[in-house]
């Protein structure tokens, strides 16, 4: 016995106590012999606690020997799937498998009752008892019927002749494995294919057997004999509930909830799983269900529904008058249940750790992701565990399914005995605690108290209003001065009422409208901050769940709108990606962006959401994960977060992080159908990815395409070790083109980068990978000047370590080749102006940031010769590839005056910045003349010094 203290029962325990301790010794006389006085006095305890123990032991005194002999000892629950199907193997007659399958539960629920009144196992774990006993008893009643079925009517096949089971689903409780002591247990029968019966009299529809052979399972189990029942089976639950067929095929189940399940079905099967035994059958149904259940974006629709199923259960409460009801009523358990769940159905598409049917898992999953705070976590966990442990105690002193506290003193009395609380008044004060705080919580999170609060506000009769002069009197009112508002709003109104959005997107819509325009009426100018907040609107009217998230997240409403007015190419990007609008659900997490040196690591821990072999989904990870980084990149950068020097290398080591995983995916792509390379691996690819122009530079805006150049390692002849083996080179070849087309794919999230690989040796008639040394020589020997001016800016990006140092070798090698300055400062500027004539198209008076005279091409150029005609004599030149640092090394040195580096460096620095914030306001990239002259007259003189313009 576990150690009660100084506890003792009360006088009308102590009377029960003696009641059933008489009986007893009236059918077991030796009760006062067999027992010790230390056993006596447990024994009368429980009979003093639970009128359900008094008299299933007065009935069965051969059980308290067996209790007191181990049985009371640590439950093994495996032990009850293995005793029952010893007990049912030689059974033939269906009463005698009802009578062993009641005592066999009578007897554990007993066992269990006692553990949990006297405090042997913490109240989780009881449940756990509890949920494996009753899968136990399912399993061995339906393994028992199934058997003596196909003996009766022959084996249930498909179409190929696969011998088909009876799956059940069990929901609610017993499918998250928290079944409570006088629970009724919910189920679901389904069979994986349609057929007919195999070996019997007469073939029967493999349809027809399984409902016949559900029909004696609920007999089974539900029946009320001399023994009692095993479990009350509620069959409600199954497509078209009561007028459903009692059975039906996976494709049935699917056909339905694709067709017609509702939202309540959507929570239901939250907790849904396979009883019994795990077969490929089992995960099969799971995957079926689980894009009913869990969509694969953010779906704020859980929440509406969740309320009105609460509002339903509160009408429920009062039409009954159930009073002191600690499930249903407000802070009961199922409100812990909602909180849970809303957060599972909303982030279990994004978030597979949340898909398990476990609320303590799942809570305690919500906080490792960041979703719940640890006081919140530990309070709702408190007081669920606390509610549940009074709704078992309750249940088991006679085994009657009630969540409502007593109305007397004695059951008051067991309750706190227990617990170890004085009385009634301290127990309540306890359990009223506990439900005010899950209340609390289930608002914050479910809400529903607040939803009206908008339908008197003077934004919802805007919204509302037809005629011009009553908008222009309520703006008025509310001494708005914006004559633009009311038409912009009105014919925005008129056009979305023609959409086709159906009712739920059109209630959502409603009730969304007056609360973005309570927002939008504190901007500076209401109606320019409309305009693009329409633009993403539009992208998302016909997907209600977006409009949800927006309605139900005032952080993501203001945040939409500040974002939109700050940066059009922002409002652009929501709205033709409308899954970055779940970035805005946290500001906090929105601004945090990620550290320069954690994009690989956060990159790879994005991609284990998704299944490594499906690589649709893969490459839509990449580009979402590209999407929302950008996203919190441009939003850090529009307001400030972020210095705007930050901003390329953020933009660059994204990229780079990116480039990683998409070499790494085509490189197992290729491998699985070829084989790979000798001596080769995932981390020694004898393959390396050179980054030139922007990306080599550091130096990536918004939108840049990547300029890639392809390298391996590999001489000589040889073939790869796989079922299909190819040449070497033609291998690489094939990891070069896979490369490219992941990049360029365009899939619901758009492309992922333009790649540009124009620059490898020969160009576009080149071929796609070279060899490295090959690579070496070709700039050696053929390359043009302005192929070696682009290789300033090139580097290793990822790959190979051996080929990097190559890489860079050659670099250096190439970059300090003795060259007559004159030629080579004609060639730049013949270059320069080949460029300029190509590519200037800039009206008069305005001036193109990149390549008007004194602008970013410009700087450029003078870096890139400079470091050409003088890499030869300082190979410290040949170290760097972005400009400024070259600059740097170049003023160190004294080949360029300090003064006119600075001015170069400061120059470049201000138009890039200027060009970012032109692509965000999505603007070409050009100023006035004016407005730069100051600052690039000075770049046109130091060019035409250098280049020798001048002479």
């Amino acid at each position: 016995m576990q150690n009660q203290g100084d506890k003792v029962l009360s006088a009308a325990m102590l009377a029960s106590a003696d009641r059933y301790w008489l009986r007893l010794c009236d059918v077991w006389p030796e009760a006062k012999t067999a027992l010790t006085a230390v056993q006596q006095q447990e024994l009368k305890t429980v009979f003093g606690l639970s009128d359900y123990m008094g008299e299933q032991l007065c009935r069965h005194p051969e059980w308290i020997v067996q209790l007191f002999n181990g049985l009371l000892d640590d439950v093994v629950r495996s032990e009850f799937d293995a005793g029952l199907h010893s007990l049912l193997a030689e059974l033939t007659q269906e009463e005698q498998v009802k009578s062993v399958l009641r005592r066999y539960r009578n007897v554990q629920m007993v066992r269990l009752a006692w553990r949990d009144f006297l405090n042997y196992t913490p109240v989780e774990e009881s449940l756990l008892d509890l949920s494996a006993l009753a899968e136990a008893l399912v399993i061995a009643g339906r393994d028992w019927l199934y058997q003596e079925m196909c003996k009766q009517y022959g084996t249930p096949m498909s179409a190929e002749g696969k011998p088909q089971p009876l799956l059940i689903l069990g929901m609610g409780k017993l499918g998250g494995r928290e079944l409570n002591f006088s629970s009724d247990i919910d189920l679901i029968f389904t069979f994986p294919e349609h057929g007919e019966t195999v070996g019997g009299r007469r073939t029967q529809d493999n349809q027809q057997f399984f409902i016949r052979m559900g029909q004696r399972l609920v007999n089974l189990l539900d029946q009320v004999t001399v023994d009692g029942f095993v479990f009350r089976v509620d069959m409600r639950l199954r497509p078209y509930g009561e007028s459903g067929p009692l059975v039906v095929s996976f494709s049935g189940l699917e056909d339905y909830y694709q067709e017609q399940g509702r939202d309540w079905e959507r929570y239901a099967m939250v907790k849904a799983r396979v009883l019994g035994p795990w077969s490929g059958y089992c995960d099969e149904l799971h995957d079926l269900l689980r894009p009913f259940v869990y969509r694969r974006y953010i779906d704020f629709s859980a929440i509406e529904s969740l309320r009105k199923m609460k509002q339903l259960i509160a009408q429920e409460v009062r039409r009954r008058q159930l009073t002191d009801n600690i499930k249903l009523g407000a802070g009961g358990i199922r409100e812990v249940e909602f909180v849970v769940q809303s957060f599972q159905l909303i982030r279990g598409g994004r978030e597979p750790a949340l898909r398990q049917q476990s609320l303590f898992g799942a809570i305690d999953t919500l906080y490792s992701l960041g979703q719940l705070e640890y006081l919140a976590v530990d309070e709702l966990k408190h007081s669920y565990i606390l509610l549940r442990r009074v709704e078992n105690l309750l249940q088991a002193i006679d085994d009657k399914q009630t969540q409502t506290l007593p109305n007397n003193e004695l059951d008051w009395q067991r309750l706190c005995y227990p617990l170890g609380v004085e009385d009634e008044a301290a127990l309540r004060q306890k359990i009223n605690k506990a439900m005010a705080t899950i209340h609390g919580h289930f608002n914050d999170t479910v809400g529903g108290a607040d939803s009206h609060e908008h339908n008197d506000h003077w934004t919802c009769l805007f919204w509302n209003i037809q005629q011009d002069e009553h908008a222009n009197a309520l703006l008025q009112e509310q001494q708005i001065d914006d004559a633009e508002l009311w038409p912009l709003l009105n014919e925005w109104h008129q056009t979305v009422s023609k959409r086709s959005i159906g009712p739920r997107g059109r209630e959502t819509l409603d009730k969304l409208m007056p609360k973005l325009l309570e927002e939008l009426v504190n901007q500076v100018k209401p109606s320019q901050a409309f305009k693009p907040v329409s633009k993403v609107l539009d992208k998302i009217l016909t997907r209600t769940t977006y409009l949800e998230l927006l309605c139900e997240n005032p952080g993501a409403r203001q945040q939409l709108i500040s974002l939109c007015c700050a940066s059009p190419w922002i409002a652009r990007e929501l709205a033709n990606f409308p899954m970055l609008l779940d970035e805005l659900i946290d500001p906090s997490q929105l601004y945090d962006i990620t550290s320069i040196d954690d994009y690989p690591s956060e990159l790879r821990q994005y991609l284990l959401r998704v299944p490594e072999d499906d690589m649709e989904q893969q490459m839509e990870a990449l580009r979402q994960f590209k999407l929302s980084q950008q996203l919190k990149i441009a939003a850090a950068d529009v307001t400030g977060v972020l210095p705007v020097m930050q901003v390329s290398d953020h933009l660059t080591f994204l990229a780079e992080a990116i480039i990683e995983q998409v070499v790494l995916q085509a490189w197992h792509q290729v491998a699985s159908r070829h084989g790979i390379p000798e001596e080769t691996s995932p981390s020694n690819m004898g393959f390396a990815v050179i980054g030139y122009g922007k990306l080599g530079g550091i130096e990536l805006g918004y939108g840049s395409d990547l300029d890639l150049v392809f390298l391996h390692g590999h001489t000589g002849s040889g073939t790869t070790d796989g079922k299909r083996p190819i040449d070497n080179g033609y291998f690489y070849l094939k990891l070069a083109q896979r490369i490219v087309h992941l990049f360029a794919t365009r899939t619901t999230s758009g492309e992922l980068y333009e790649v540009d690989m124009r620059l490898r040796p020969s160009g576009a008639s080149g071929l796609l990978v070279s060899e490295i040394e090959h690579f070496g020589a070709y700039l050696q020997q053929e390359a043009w000047t302005w192929e070696h001016q682009a290789l300033v800016r090139a580097r290793f990006v990822f790959g190979d370590y051996s080929l990097a140092g190559r890489f860079s070798e050659l670099r250096s090698q190439v970059l300090q080749i003795e060259r007559d300055k004159v030629v080579l400062a004609k060639a730049v500027r013949d270059m320069r102006i080949k460029m300029r004539e190509h590519l200037l198209r800039v009206e008069p008076g305005k001036f193109d940031l990149k390549q008007s005279a004194g602008g970013i091409a410009d700087i450029e150029f003078i870096a890139q010769y400079l470091v050409l005609a003088y890499a030869y004599q300082y190979q410290e030149l040949t170290i760097w590839s972005d400009n400024v640092r070259i600059f740097e090394v170049l003023a160190e040195l004294e080949l360029l005056p300090i003064m006119q580096a600075q001015q170069l460096t400061q120059t470049y620095c201000w138009l890039r910045d200027e060009n970012h914030e032109l692509t965000l306001q999505q603007l070409p990239s050009k100023l006035s003349k004016q407005s730069v002259q100051q600052k690039t007259e000075s770049v046109v003189e130091i060019y035409n010094h250098i280049l020798g313009v001048d002479g």
